[in-house]
């Protein structure tokens, strides 16, 4: 059995309008901390106060030096997007109904949708910013021989992560239209993916399509979407060119569960027997 990591890595230099930040705690400051941590309590600030005399006095004091190698535990701050490195849009991302329903967050969205039978669709010959139409996929099916079923997970490679540390990585992708993405979910299909940095064209296509015409139809028509027909999409995958084969292998993509969330970073893992 062969497990192909489909995520993108988070990093400070991560390629996103606005880059995650990473704060790393090594083990020696780690125990320093976790020494200061226990003299707080958040019912009773007197409580503090006394703990932390104690701690001047050498009571209770516990400082890295007193772990086991003069060292304790490492750990990260980090503040970053739901919608940030390889994650899964809800439909709550798309608006806040679906065909006269409550839309789901990321919380709500079933299991079931998150493990199915992979398929990849090689749109690599489409250039950045033009659009994948229903035709597109159909032929990239029929290149394959394969026929959608209900309740498959379908992968769009795009080929734009090639570029994934540069900051063309943004505009490199072309964009699934509304009626790729109606045709998909018509057919039973909840979740498709891309290695895109985004699902639709990038924004600054689609803005400037917007000022020219101001049809806002032209205004992320695949993500809207949803909007209609319940489906979820998953951005910025990696690898999609390392899956030996266009079907027969399974997909795992669940998602971080997010308090009423629009979205959630997931570790999508293609599995081939």
């Amino acid at each position: 059995m062969q497990f192909i990591d489909l995520s993108s890595t988070i990093s400070n230099q991560t390629i996103e309008p606005v880059s995650p930040k990473i704060k790393y705690v090594n083990h020696k400051k780690g125990g320093t901390l976790l020494g200061l941590a226990s003299l707080l309590s958040k019912k009773s600030f007197l409580y503090t106060l006394r703990n932390f005399i104690f701690y001047c006095f050498g009571i209770n004091r516990v400082r890295a030096g007193d772990f086991p190698d003069g060292m304790g535990l490492a750990w990260e701050d980090i503040k970053l997007g739901t919608h940030t490195g390889t994650h899964l849009d809800a439909p709550w991302h798309f608006g806040p109904s679906c065909n006269g329903k409550s839309a789901k967050t990321i919380d709500e969205v079933p299991l079931e949708w998150c493990y199915g039978d992979g398929v990849v669709l090689d749109l690599r010959h489409k250039r950045p910013g033009s659009l994948i139409t229903k035709e597109d996929i159909q032929l990239a099916l029929q290149n394959i021989n394969y026929d959608i079923k209900k309740g498959d997970i379908v992968l769009i490679m795009t080929g734009a992560r090639r570029y994934a540390q540069d900051e063309k990585y943004l505009l490199a992708h072309p964009g699934m239209s509304k009626e790729a993405v109606l045709w998909l979910v018509e057919k039973g299909i909840k979740i498709i993916g891309t290695d895109g940095w985004g699902f639709d064209r990038s924004f600054r296509r689609m803005v400037r399509e917007y000022s020219k015409t101001k049809e806002n139809k032209n205004l992320w028509p695949a993500h809207l979407a949803g909007r209609e027909k319940e489906y979820c999409h998953i951005e910025t995958m990696a690898n999609l060119d390392k899956i030996p084969k266009a079907y027969g292998f399974k997909i795992i993509c669940f998602p971080i569960k997010l308090k009423a969330a629009s979205a959630a970073w997931i570790r999508p893992v293609a599995v081939i027997e």
